[in-house]
């Protein structure tokens, strides 16, 4: 089975930056294409960023020009380079495939950004 490890979160100030990182465990082929996603209690989760085999990406509107989303297939490790974070950007992050599969979610990493 696999299992996606979220690590990386804490607490930042505005304009502060922070890297997540999303490890695999179990066989997952690396054809898949990879993704953030994000939620804050009570309203739906969202993805943010996504990342192909081929190395092509997609960006949430809000996030383009702050947020980096990279990948090392021979580790199977997903990365997230966030900067200039702001208020809005607090929720847990979540990686997974895309589109996201139910057994796949981990627990998630807190980012909290306030003053």
């Amino acid at each position: 089975q696999v299992q996606f490890v979220e690590s990386g979160g804490g607490l930042v100030q505005p304009g502060g930056s922070l890297r997540l990182s999303c490890a695999t465990f179990g066989s997952l082929a690396n054809i898949y294409r990879k993704g953030w996603y994000r939620q804050v209690p009570g309203k739906q989760r969202e993805l943010i960023a996504t990342i192909s085999s081929e190395w092509s990406t997609y960006y949430k509107e809000s996030v383009k020009g702050r947020f980096t989303i990279s990948r090392d297939n021979d580790t199977d490790t997903v990365f997230l380079q966030m900067n200039n974070l702001k208020p809005e950007d607090t929720a847990v992050y979540y990686c997974n495939v895309v589109p996201s599969r139910g057994p796949y979610w981990g627990q998630g990493t807190q980012v909290t950004v306030s003053s």
